[in-house]
């Protein structure tokens, strides 16, 4: 088995739309400097935990705002594209090593403006569990705090100065 893949290419089948609400959050984020944060996405418990994470690191850095992989990714004339490209930096937290929405997020928007993380890096655990539903949800969300917790004193000078 060959663990080494070249890049590649995927075609999309195109869409004609955006979606009404991620137009306007999208467009006001973008408005507002606010740097968007992608995450790891899925049924995994990795992903789950990077989601999470993501989840509480734009919750509480002010200058920071989600982003939805999907639309950036796929909806390319869409607003959530257009502000994860025109964004001066883009915050990814991935769920392992392999990177798979950080590698997307690379080429979209320009490798030299992704903040890469690594929840797994981070915490360590689970590398022989796949679903999230085999950890209890309380565990879950501590691991995720905890993932946040490691990120969000990085993303310090992120944030303007208090000026009183």
């Amino acid at each position: 088995m060959n663990n080494v893949t070249p890049d590649f290419y995927l075609e999309v089948e195109g869409i004609k739309g955006t979606c009404p609400v991620g137009e306007a959050y999208a467009t006001q984020n973008d408005q507002d400097g606010k740097i968007p944060v992608f995450a790891c996405e899925g049924p995994c418990i990795r992903g789950e935990i990077a989601r999470q994470a993501a989840n509480l690191i734009a919750r509480e850095t002010p200058s920071c705002a989600r982003a939805c992989h999907a639309e950036a990714f796929f909806v390319p004339h869409s607003a959530m594209t257009r502000w994860a490209r025109e964004a001066d930096k883009s915050i990814m937290v991935d769920g392992c090593f392999l990177k798979c929405h950080g590698r997307v997020l690379d080429k979209l928007v320009g490798k030299d403006k992704v903040i890469h993380f690594d929840a797994f890096a981070i915490h360590g655990k689970y590398s022989d569990i796949f679903l999230m539903e085999d950890v209890p949800e309380a565990e879950r969300n501590a691991v995720a705090r905890e993932v946040a917790d490691a990120i969000l004193p990085k993303l310090q000078q992120l944030e303007p100065a208090n000026v009183d």
